[in-house]
């Protein structure tokens, strides 16, 4: 029977099955009841419409827009695996709670200083320069989680092509890359680009015009000696 469409695999915790509505797990529900209690249900209004069509796991609440990105991390069927190829599905997390919070506590903090200089109240004033920073200091810790999540992921396919490398025999294309790996064509070109040092990993164009990368430590490990 062919697999719904819906059918993803998360790359945190290994679920597979389909996302879930963001506010049916309680966690979230009961962020939201805090955050309309202490912004006088603004804040909660924002909280809704900014997620209300987020689907998430309903194992572990990833957001499953990353579900997506586990058809890309599997490694092909036809290329062998080390022991430790399955640390390359052990992602860090996205950072997006991080960033939504930040974003949220920043947009309070707007709200209270504007109220607070209409008003003449510093106290709110101050306790949303409080706020304010908080909120900054929380999206930019998301976004550096993000950052090192695509970082990861870049690693974990460059290892991915390695492995490929050692099974085709040193050569490969964007072509081979993006068929094996279940990648785009810009994805798999980028990744191959980055690998490209011109010394362990260089491009060359044969006669026919055909762009291929070589990677000369794999091609001629034959001939290599072995060590002393």
């Amino acid at each position: 029977m062919p697999a719904s469409l819906g059918v993803k695999r998360c790359p945190r915790c290994n679920y597979q099955g389909e996302g879930i509505r963001y506010f049916r797990r309680p966690g979230h529900i009961g962020l939201l009841v805090g955050v309309s209690l202490f912004t006088y249900g603004v804040g909660g209004l924002i909280y809704w419409m900014a997620r209300r069509r987020h689907l998430i796991c309903p194992s572990c609440g990833l957001g499953w827009e990353h579900a997506s990105r586990s058809l890309v991390l599997e490694s092909a069927r036809d290329v062998p695996r080390s022991p430790g190829a399955q640390s390359d599905e052990r992602l860090p997390s996205g950072g997006v709670k991080r960033r939504v919070a930040g974003v949220l506590l920043m947009l309070l903090a707007s709200m209270m200083m504007l109220v607070g200089a209409t008003e003449a109240e510093m106290a709110a004033v101050a306790v949303g320069a409080v706020f304010g920073a908080g909120g900054s200091t929380l999206f930019y810790w998301g976004w550096r989680s993000r950052q090192e999540r695509r970082r990861a992921i870049m690693q974990g396919l460059q290892r991915k092509v390695l492995r490929l490398a050692t099974a085709k025999g040193g050569k490969l294309t964007v072509t081979e890359v993006a068929a094996d790996l279940n990648l785009s064509l810009p994805v798999a070109e980028k990744v191959l680009t980055r690998m490209d040092d011109g010394f362990r990993v260089r491009s060359e164009i044969s006669n026919e015009g055909v762009m291929y990368y070589e990677f000369p430590e794999v091609l001629h490990r034959n001939e290599l000696e072995p060590g002393v």
